[in-house]
C-alpha cells in the first residue's frame, strides 16, 4: 500500500471508529401541503458541540442536543394549531404534520404519528432508572421527546 497523509488519516480515523466518508440515510421529503414527494438519500448531519451551540439558542441546544425538556406549557409550539409541517430545529427535516397534532394536556406539543417512519427514529432511553422510547431526528439525531402509549386513535401513541 502506498502510504500517504490521506491513507494515514483514514487508518487513524478508522482506529477510533470514525469514518471520514459521510454516512448516507434515506428520508422522506414533503411539499408545503404535507404531501410526500420522494424518498431521497442524504448525508447524515454531523456537527461538533460548538457548531451546534453557535446555531441554536441555549434552550434549543439543551433540548435538541443534550436531551433536555422544556418546561411544560412554556413552548411556543404547544398551542400552535396552524396547518403545516413541523421540522427539525437542527437540520430542517420534516418530522410531524399538523394533521396529527392533538391536545394531550401534557403541556408539550403532541402528535399521534410522525410524518414518515424514515424521518424519525426510536431509540431506547434508560435514563433516570426507567426504560422509555426516545424519538430522534433520523438525519441529525436531535432529541424530539419520547413516545408513549396513551395517544388517540388510530395509533394509540403520543409523540
Amino acid at each position: 500500500m502506498n502510504i500517504t497523509r490521506r491513507n494515514t488519516l483514514m487508518v487513524t480515523l478508522s482506529a477510533f471508529g470514525l469514518n471520514a466518508a459521510p454516512k448516507k440515510i434515506k428520508i422522506a421529503e414533503f411539499d408545503s401541503s404535507g404531501k410526500q414527494t420522494s424518498i431521497v438519500e442524504v448525508e447524515k448531519v454531523v456537527k461538533t458541540e460548538d457548531e451546534w451551540k453557535k446555531m441554536l439558542a441555549p434552550e434549543e441546544f439543551q433540548v435538541a442536543r443534550r436531551h433536555g425538556t422544556e418546561r411544560a406549557f412554556s413552548g411556543k409550539l404547544n398551542k400552535n394549531y396552524g396547518d403545516g409541517l413541523y421540522r427539525c430545529i437542527c437540520c430542517g427535516t420534516a418530522l410531524f404534520d399538523s394533521k396529527t397534532k392533538f391536545e394531550s394536556g401534557t403541556g408539550w406539543p403532541s402528535y399521534w404519528a410522525p410524518i414518515a417512519k424514515e424521518n424519525v427514529k426510536n431509540v431506547s432511553d434508560t435514563a433516570y432508572g426507567m426504560v422509555r422510547v426516545e424519538n430522534q431526528c433520523a438525519r441529525c439525531d436531535a432529541h424530539l421527546g419520547h413516545v408513549f402509549e396513551d395517544g388517540p386513535k388510530p395509533t394509540g401513541l403520543r409523540y
